[in-house]
């Protein structure tokens, strides 16, 4: 592992605005702590974690389903457009040491399944229920000691 734990938050390109806060206040976690933040990119729940991310100071790399750099969320600090669509989870999961599935929806499940094929830790905060292999927590705080656990 390099010397920063990269943690890829996974949720929904739209969430409510409670979801956006907690995810939000994850990023702002992840960024304090110098752990690089990787997500999607665009919009919901990744915008939030990269904008709470970019608050603390912290790195965020956006890994985009489409093939324009500027189509990533304001708060992204390193675009990477593929053009893969969908295909681009694969990446986010390989990329991530760790990853933080929020809410979401089949787009964050097909993640979710990646990564937990691929052997790679999952927390699950107000997420899909009753998926073997997730280590659900109620709180951004309980995410990050779990992640503290991997780093």
């Amino acid at each position: 592992m390099d010397s920063a734990t990269y943690v890829g938050v996974i949720g929904a390109g739209e969430c409510t605005d409670l979801t956006y806060k907690t995810a939000q206040n994850l990023g702002f976690e992840i960024g304090k702590r110098g752990w690089i933040l990787v997500c999607g990119g665009l919009g919901g729940v990744m915008e939030a974690a990269a904008k709470g991310c970019v608050e603390a100071g912290g790195m965020t790399l956006g890994i985009l389903p489409g093939s324009k750099r500027n189509s990533a969320n304001p708060y992204i600090r390193i675009a990477l457009p593929t053009g893969l669509g969908e295909g681009r989870n694969l990446l986010v999961v390989r990329a991530s040491d760790v990853l933080v599935a929020i809410s979401g929806g089949y787009g964050t499940l097909s993640e979710i399944a990646l990564a937990l094929k691929a052997g790679k830790p999952v927390i699950g905060l107000e997420t899909w229920e009753h998926i073997q292999g997730i280590q659900y927590v109620s709180t951004p705080d309980e995410v990050i000691e779990k992640i503290m656990k991997f780093d």
